[in-house]
């Protein structure tokens, strides 16, 4: 039986990992060497500061949302094309009995509408999201070493359309896609960024050396924040998101400076995404309303993705483009006597918007060591301008969408547009994005890192029970959805009760057993945190910094949690083949076609049957596969063993 490891034996050694993964890595062939290091370009015309540029020759302004972009569905046209031969090869190793793989692709390869459109999506969770996610992504690369094998499976990335991600889900993609949308395996191994054994509160090691003393760390991001404030193109309000994402680009990015000048719109003009060899990556962020505390379902849900930011819901109803959104539009157009201002989107400012929850870190600086007094000051200096119960906020100075929508949207009067970590409205999984239908998405696989679970010091905290998928259901009953339809889903103690918290699961396999809409939505697959070979429960605020080792069992635990232990998990076997299943489902039924009786025992096996429970007992897990070694490096690892059997409130959420 072999095991999967994507370190190469050099890496591990350098890194002190443990003998868990070794053993596993002397079961398979050693992978690829590293190709060369590349990154992203920082595009920003004045690094950290929004500056004034020549306007394009069609000037920008605020499009409607009842369609998708020019540019996205000019992109659409290199992705779905792109998608064919890797799904191709994923169907062919999922082995579906009596599916014949060749002859469906085929039939249908001139017409790609007519093959399966797939997402991703990768919820929210801090460092535990980031960690989970990202085996989770290295799982489904088909780039990463000796993922392509049997039980494994590798080219589920390649084949999706796009890849969505909130909080610090949005952290990992964030990340992948700021260094030219490298591979999980290759920032390990690489070794420079992810370097999480020093907090955000004391600077960014490399090969653990550290780069800049504290104090020039910190004198960094006020700097650089400061030049936001003094731009000539402003007025720019600062946001305690904007010191703490400032933070996060010298953690994520590779760039020795923290990354000042990438922007999240110079993604469209990477050569794999805008070739289409690339999903589409989207960030998710909530509204705050005017003199809003409280952040309800009825919030409007904003999408960042390369080209735009904006909303499909029916309040904004608009998009605005992502490159310009410093600009003073009025009315949704940019008058001609203002000139088109760019470097606003910030990468790592876009992450921390779609993760502001944890600004909430920065008003306990006082508690950390040697925080000079220039950062302590600019907080104070925040906080005396927003307001403590608004210390979460992404400041959006200018609002793109003043006057826009006036009878609907809340912040049209509004210079000022306040957004907020996209999990603050209890839907943790960003699927607002996918489930839209002019993106015709067929299968959404949703990794849920959430800690939902409150039981403090005990093992039983900080575990996922279904309260995201519960939340998006229970939106979908509302008008804030604009009549677009969601499967149902169950309460959170059937989620428990039913183990769908624990392994995978399908809903919507019934396509017009759904709430009511316009469209048919994507079956869902969901893919619960789990503890495989590593307490990967570990919590948001709780835990800031984690070892390499750590660091590592966690990736490798999310690994297991999306292949369920490379297909040997009890009753997996067939785990590929149901993956595979599950994405063609919609597509056969789109075409006409019946579906294999292969797939029909998956489905009788993961989908959720309708069932009903009031009541479910305290969730307890075990470990399921023999534990990695963090502490001494020294471990056993036993492959065939099975142990089979901090979510609280912040002002009323959920601790994501």
């Amino acid at each position: 039986m072999k095991y999967f490891s994507f370190l190469t034996a050099s890496a591990l050694t350098s890194l002190a990992s443990s003998s868990a993964i070794v053993s596993r890595e002397a079961r398979v062939a050693p992978p690829p060497e590293v190709e060369s290091w590349k990154r992203a370009t920082p595009q920003a015309p004045n690094g950290y500061a929004p500056a004034v540029v020549n306007c394009p020759s069609t000037r920008p302004s605020i499009r409607s949302a009842d369609r998708l972009s020019q540019q996205e569905t000019e992109w659409l046209q290199k992705r779905r094309p792109a998608t064919v031969d890797p799904m191709r090869e994923f169907l062919v190793r999922a082995d579906i009995a009596g599916f014949d793989v060749g002859k469906y692709i085929d039939n249908h390869k001139d017409n790609t509408t007519a093959l399966p459109n797939v997402a991703l999506a990768f919820s929210g969770g801090g460092y535990r999201a980031l960690l989970n996610g990202a085996g989770a992504l290295a799982a489904f690369d088909n780039r990463t070493p000796n993922a392509t094998n049997t039980g494994q499976l590798g080219g589920l990335l390649q084949a999706s359309t796009y890849v969505a991600a909130l909080s610090g889900g949005g952290w990992m993609v964030g990340s992948i896609y700021a260094n030219n949308f490298t591979t999980v395996h290759d920032l390990i191994n690489k070794n420079e960024i992810w370097q999480f054994q020093n907090s955000l509160f004391e600077g960014p090691p490399t090969n653990q050396i550290q780069v800049l003393s504290t104090a020039d760390y910190f004198k960094n991001l006020v700097d650089t924040v400061t030049s936001k404030m003094d731009s000539p193109a402003g007025p720019f309000n600062a946001s305690i998101t904007d010191y703490y994402g400032r933070g996060l680009s010298f953690q994520l990015i590779d760039a020795s400076d923290g990354a000042p000048s990438f922007t999240f719109s110079s993604i469209q003009n990477d050569t794999d995404f805008s070739s289409g060899n690339a999903p589409m990556p989207i960030l998710v962020a909530d509204e705050r309303s005017p003199n809003d505390i409280i952040v309800s379902l009825n919030a409007t849900v904003f999408e960042f993705n390369p080209f735009e930011m904006g909303s499909f819901d029916p309040t904004t109803y608009g998009f605005a483009p992502l490159k310009y959104i410093g600009s003073n539009f009025s009315n949704g157009e940019l008058p001609q006597d203002q000139g088109c201002v760019a470097g606003f989107d910030n990468l790592g400012f876009v992450m921390g918007t779609s993760s502001s929850l944890f600004n909430q870190i920065f008003l306990s600086l006082s508690s950390f060591k040697n925080i000079p007094s220039i950062l302590l000051n600019a907080i104070s200096g925040v906080l005396a301008d927003i307001g403590k119960d608004k210390n979460d906020i992404a400041d959006y100075t200018p609002n793109p969408f003043l006057g826009y929508n006036n009878a609907t949207n809340p912040s049209a009067d509004n210079r000022r547009l306040t957004l907020v970590d996209g999990g603050e409205d209890l839907q943790n999984i960003p699927l607002n994005p996918v489930i839209q239908p002019m993106r015709q998405v067929d299968v959404v696989f949703a990794v849920d890192s959430s800690a939902d679970t409150v039981v403090a010091d005990d093992p039983s905290q900080n575990w996922p029970n279904g309260t995201a998928m519960v939340a998006t259901y229970q939106r979908a009953n509302t008008d804030i959805m604009n009549k677009t339809s969601f499967p149902y889903v169950p309460g959170q103690d059937t989620f428990i009760a039913l183990g769908f918290n624990n392994r995978p699961a399908f809903f919507g396999c019934n396509s017009s057993n759904v709430t009511q809409g316009d469209n048919i939505p994507p079956l869902i697959v969901y893919i619960p945190n789990s503890p495989y070979v590593f307490w990967s429960n570990q919590s948001t605020f709780g835990k800031l910094d984690y070892t390499i080792a750590e660091r590592n069992a966690m990736i490798e635990n999310g690994y297991d949690v999306a292949t369920q232990a490379n297909s040997t998990r009890e009753g997996a076997s067939n785990w590929p083949a149901c993956v595979g299943c599950a994405i063609i489902s919609r597509s056969l039924e789109r075409n006409g076609e019946s579906i294999p009786d292969a797939c029909q025992k998956c489905f009788t096996q993961y989908c959720w049957n309708g069932t009903i429970v009031e009541n479910s007992a305290p969730y307890t897990p075990e470990m399921i596969l023999a534990a990695v070694d963090t502490k001494s490096g020294v471990g056993k690892f036993v492959p065939n063993v099975f142990g089979l059997a901090l979510a609280a409130a912040v002002s009323g959420y959920l601790m994501i």
